[in-house]
């Protein structure tokens, strides 16, 4: 199994997860925050679903941030326009990821602000922090903002108060 086909298998597990996490996000609750300092519950749901989208910036040795421009975060206004970026997101993942053989796989990336390197590692463990770790993180704090909400927290990695079956 090659480096990118063992990403990809981590990535699909977990595009199941989040999927069921993103289902559950109550429609009439988009603007929801629990905190002033927080996303709103759209904002936090669009960066769940648009972050697979990342992939695309280790095709190349480096990513400067500070090039980005006028990059908007994607917020949806619809759950339906949630999952469509989410399906979306991931092709253009497995396509990206599909490109890179082991070789650039190992090589390092690096993170970049202008002259200020943020960071350079290998390709594979930036990927991976990317594109699997950063996605579970937010899809925990999704799940608080659908207790306080009193929506249904499906399961992930086991079952939660809502529903019993593991998953």
């Amino acid at each position: 199994m090659t480096i990118a086909q063992s990403l990809l298998a981590d990535l699909d597990r977990e595009a199941v997860h989040t999927r069921k996490m993103l289902e559950a996000v109550p429609e009439d609750r988009l603007d929801f925050r629990p905190h002033p300092k927080s996303w709103t519950m759209a904002a936090l749901a669009g960066h769940i679903a648009e972050a697979p989208m990342w992939a695309h910036g280790f095709l190349e040795d480096e990513m400067d941030f500070a090039q980005m421009g006028d990059y908007q975060p994607f917020v949806p206004e619809q759950k339906a326009e949630l999952l469509a970026a989410l399906d979306k997101n991931l092709a253009a993942c497995r396509e990206a990821i599909g490109k890179l053989d082991d070789a650039a796989m190992r090589r390092n990336w690096t993170a970049r602000m202008g002259d200020k390197v943020l960071s350079s590692s290998p390709r594979h463990e930036v990927a991976r922090d990317v594109l699997v770790h950063h996605w579970i993180q937010h899809r925990g704090q999704l799940q608080v903002y659908l207790r306080l909400c009193d929506a249904t927290v499906p399961p992930t990695y086991g079952p939660t108060a809502d529903v019993a079956e593991w998953s």
